[in-house]
């Protein structure tokens, strides 16, 4: 029996009252902070890679291939996430999953050797965090609203940025003048603190509060819970992969994550470090970027409720492709205008790619889109797991980042081309499997 199909055959329990301010927006606020508080973790790594390298004497690239575990765990555990909230709801997938952050990240203050760093920074963490990724804001979205999706998406979205924003400059304050290591206890006990609010105020359905979806005509009753999540996961994925639309979406997700997490999140403040750029001023930068990310992602999300999404994609992988060939000359010991405007014009660019990307894949796979979403999103953190390896080798090997900055400028010139040229209209349907 399919998911639909269980569904349909339930009693839809008496449907309570509207309220002035629907449930859906309180989940969504809960799911924003969530976010928030994996998106700590995801401020270190580039902090991390010069104090690690001068205490454990690590080369770049084995800090970057600790970096290419965490981006690619957090790519390939988002569908099968999706899958076992479809399983075990929502709560419970992302209170074990803000847990393993925490423990992850306290025991790297332990750690002597670099393959505790793949264990605690690369496996632990890349997997809760995975847990979280926008597979998750995509099943929130898609459970609670029928109005308004693309908003909602580009504010859930733009909660990675705004942890970036609350975490950067106070971890890089902690790292210069402290240690790492207060940083990383900081981390765990962000994500230790958001589990309460997970556990009280998320809920898995609208139908388990008597309520219909955001904008809804009728109410929806909870379906069943869908069993093996895993075998669903891969079934999905095989159905969707014999579809050219799914390889366009996985491309140039891929091109995002080399441009974005892969490049400039892990290596931005080493490479400005390089030039004589303070550490703290690089990760000021960072933060500035998570100002005007929150702006262009939810402006972004605006404009998928309105435009059309491949078109979108096209531009803002134009734009991206332009703004990182400048980059190489920008960078400096001191912030000047230049540099500035590169900052705000990269930052309005850096996820508005998400709003548009899971639009299509509503739009292509139906029911199944947070999953095959979800494996959108593994090729966007196996392209940043890449990219934040090569860097890191590049960087050894040629003493620069220069040649990493203009590739990246190319590919996505390709991901803008690649774009226009994904279909119209749903594929072959991409059937639940019970």
């Amino acid at each position: 029996m399919t998911q639909t199909t269980a569904a349909a055959g339930r009693t839809a329990p008496p449907e309570k009252p509207p309220t002035r301010i629907h449930r859906a927006w309180f989940v969504a606020a809960v799911t924003f902070v969530t976010i928030i508080g994996a998106a700590a973790f995801r401020s270190l790594p580039g902090l991390l890679i010069d104090p690690l390298h001068e205490d454990f004497g690590w080369s770049r690239a084995t800090i970057g291939a600790a970096v290419s575990v965490n981006l690619a765990l957090y790519g390939l555990t988002a569908p099968f996430a999706a899958a076992l909230m479809d399983r075990f709801g929502i709560r419970r997938v992302v209170a074990i999953a803000l847990t393993l952050i925490a423990v992850g990240s306290g025991l790297t203050v332990w750690m002597t050797a670099a393959w505790q760093l793949m264990l605690y920074w690369g496996l632990l963490v890349g997997m809760g965090s995975g847990s979280m990724a926008l597979a998750f804001a995509a099943t929130v979205t898609n459970r609670w609203f029928t109005e308004r999706r693309g908003l909602v998406t580009g504010i859930l979205t733009a909660a990675s940025a705004s942890g970036q924003l609350i975490f950067l400059p106070m971890l890089s304050w902690m790292v210069e003048k402290h240690d790492w290591r207060p940083a990383a206890i900081t981390v765990a006990l962000a994500a230790l603190a958001v589990v309460p609010f997970v556990w009280l105020l998320l809920r898995d359905h609208p139908a388990d509060v008597g309520l219909r979806p955001y904008g809804a005509k009728e109410f929806v009753p909870k379906p069943e819970p869908v069993q093996g999540a895993a075998r669903r996961t891969v079934t999905v994925l095989t159905r969707a992969a014999r579809t050219g639309t799914f390889w366009l979406l996985a491309g140039t997700f891929a091109i995002c994550g080399a441009s974005t997490n892969g490049l400039v999140q892990t290596h931005f403040v080493p490479a400005a470090h390089d030039h004589g750029m303070p550490v703290t001023s690089a990760a000021s930068l960072l933060a500035v970027i998570g100002v005007f990310d929150v702006v262009g992602t939810v402006a972004s999300g605006w404009f998928t409720d309105r435009f059309e999404p491949r078109r979108l994609l096209a531009v803002y992988y134009a734009l991206r492709g332009v703004s990182l060939l400048f980059l190489p000359m920008l960078l400096a010991p001191s912030i000047h205008p230049p540099m500035l405007f590169f900052i705000v014009f990269y930052g309005l660019d850096w996820v508005a790619t998400v709003p548009p990307t899971i639009a299509l894949c509503r739009e292509q796979y139906g029911d199944d889109s947070a999953i095959v979403f979800g494996w959108v999103l593994a090729s966007h953190q196996v392209g940043a797991a890449l990219i934040a390896f090569l860097g890191g080798a590049a960087r050894d090997a040629f003493g620069s980042y220069d040649m990493v900055w203009y590739a990246s400028g190319a590919l996505c010139a390709v991901a803008a081309l690649m774009a226009l040229v994904i279909r119209r209209g749903p594929t072959v349907p991409v059937l639940a499997v019970a």
